[in-house]
């Protein structure tokens, strides 16, 4: 099957599926509301400075405050942080900020100041409750360079393998630096898609980009804090030229006037041959039609059911995502060991599958079956990293401990989508579970037995919700004769469509005549 990109437009939501072998690799989703503040640069003013943190906050017009850490200042830690993304691994000759001491790092008092305007880019956005994350050190990505300003460093993308391709990238671009305007006090970066572009691609990119970034800074001087400087392109146009590589055989969209645009884009900054842009005219919605909103609905479930009958279970919190693999009703053929090995290799196909169509990022907790032998959880290991290796996102993974957990991250920089797309259930106030009829009961009677004292009337009222109030009366009708066998006070129970299942209300006196209603 085809490799493809899949786009739906309304007038309040765009969403982008890219598709490989008619299976989803990447899906995208935004909402007008909230439009991706990822990679706009801003001009702000720091309004907080934390020693004991080593952070410091900026005000640059957004709802929240955002922040930056020291590293995200430093100029010496620039070229580091900045090869730590995707793009690139750092020089070997230079460690990483990670593994720097405390000892060594400046300090981030001597680096900004409260009331100090700054120029800006948001590298996170805000997730949850935390505002976005900031850098002073601008990255500007194009078709094949990403443009750093702040550096002075020629690399290549360690996706591409081919050790003399990259040499030969890298030599080009170092050439061109010196002859395009303005570019020989920045750095540049071949990215992924640069793997046989030509001297007249790299140039067109590097011109653009250089051009970009003198308009930003000649905006900064104009412009009063908080102030943006320079927006993203739209997330259509950051889809096409970021998921729009070789392998990609066609553009699928079900808007005309998009369409036009992505032509024109195309066009002007990504000249290929051919007709590469389709319109979805068919009755049925472009979404449907691929199989799409099936895999949406699949990936908002806790459980993911696997073809062999196992399952996984994915448990999203704040900080850390947890991943459980079971073998649910597949029993195996041979022995026990052997139906372990082959679940959990399974598993590890869906589970780099959910983690690229859900985003999910941060600290993940992969929890396999036991595995006794070595050579089965290397297995599974080599399994896990060869799966990942597709993923545009940063990852990496620990061994496989003997318990069969591995402790992964993924770099997160979006809001994952169950978190874009759901919110907290209202009755169960997020927790994801409710107390049981039959525990309801029981702290009724509970409330009963530690209020005796202060009922001076003859009876009481108990309001519940409905299927709380069927218990009462029916498997639980024991606990309340037995309350009024000992106070002597006569029992009535009111069913209350309005209760939540955990809401309950004890009073004094019988609101109706019939005590049992």
């Amino acid at each position: 099957m085809a490799n493809e990109l899949i786009v739906n437009v309304t007038p309040t939501e765009t969403r982008i599926a890219r598709l490989e072998s008619g299976q989803i690799s990447e899906l995208i989703v935004e909402r007008m509301q909230d439009a991706g503040l990822l990679g706009n640069v801003y001009k702000g003013k720091i309004v907080r400075v934390l020693p004991g943190m080593q952070a410091a906050f900026a005000e640059i017009g957004l709802e929240r405050t955002a922040f930056l850490y020291v590293s995200d200042i430093a100029p010496e830690l620039a070229l580091e942080e900045m090869m730590a993304g995707e793009e690139e691994s750092p020089p070997p000759d230079r460690p990483r900020f990670e593994n720097r001491s405390r000892r060594q790092l400046p300090q981030i008092q001597d680096l900004v100041r409260e009331g100090q305007d700054v120029v800006v880019q948001i590298a996170r956005e805000p997730i949850g409750t935390k505002g976005a994350r900031l850098t002073s050190h601008i990255s500007l990505p194009g078709r094949f360079l990403v443009y750093m300003p702040t550096v002075n460093h020629v690399g290549v993308s360690r996706r591409i393998p081919d050790e003399g391709e990259r040499t030969r990238l890298k030599n080009l671009i170092d050439k061109l630096r010196t002859e395009v305007s303005g570019a020989a006090g920045g750095g540049f970066i071949g990215r992924t898609m640069s793997e046989g572009a030509t001297l007249k691609d790299l140039k067109q990119d590097m011109e653009y980009l250089t051009k970009l970034w003198q308009e930003i800074d000649g905006k900064k001087n104009q412009a009063k804090s908080p102030a943006l400087l320079h927006r993203e392109l739209s997330v259509v146009h950051r889809a096409v030229r970021d998921l729009f590589t070789p392998d990609i055989e066609r553009i699928v969209i079900d808007s005309k006037e998009e369409m036009a645009r992505v032509t024109t884009f195309i066009e002007t900054f990504l000249p290929r041959a051919g007709n590469f842009v389709q319109y979805h005219a068919g009755p049925e919605p472009i979404f449907d039609a691929y199989g799409i909103e099936v895999e949406i609905s699949r990936a908002l479930g806790k459980k993911v059911w696997l073809k062999s009958g196992g399952y996984i279970i994915i448990e999203e919190t704040e900080a850390l995502i947890a991943i459980d693999v079971n073998t649910g009703k597949f029993v195996g053929k041979r022995n026990l060991e052997d139906t372990i090995l082959k679940t959990n290799l399974e598993a590890v196909k869906e589970i780099s599958y959910q983690l690229r169509v859900r985003d999910l990022g941060g600290i993940i907790i992969l929890d396999f079956i036991d595995m006794e032998r070595p050579a089965n959880r290397e297995n599974v290991y080599q399994a896990l990293k060869e799966a990942l290796r597709s993923d545009r996102a940063k990852t990496t993974i620990t061994k496989i401990t003997d318990l069969g957990l591995v402790e992964m991250t993924r770099k997160r920089t979006r809001e994952s989508l169950s978190r874009l797309l759901c919110e907290p259930c209202f009755y169960c106030e997020g927790r994801g579970y409710l107390k049981s009829r039959a525990t309801i009961c029981h702290e009724i009677f509970r409330e009963l037995r530690r209020n005796f004292q202060e009922f001076y009337a003859d009876g009481v009222t108990i309001q519940a919700n409905p299927s709380v109030v069927e218990m009462l009366l029916e498997e639980e009708h024991p606990g309340l004769e037995d309350w009024e066998r000992k106070t002597g006070k006569k029992t009535a129970v009111k069913a209350r469509e309005d209760f939540h299942l955990e809401q309950y209300e004890i009073t004094e006196g019988s609101l109706d005549k019939n005590p049992s209603e």
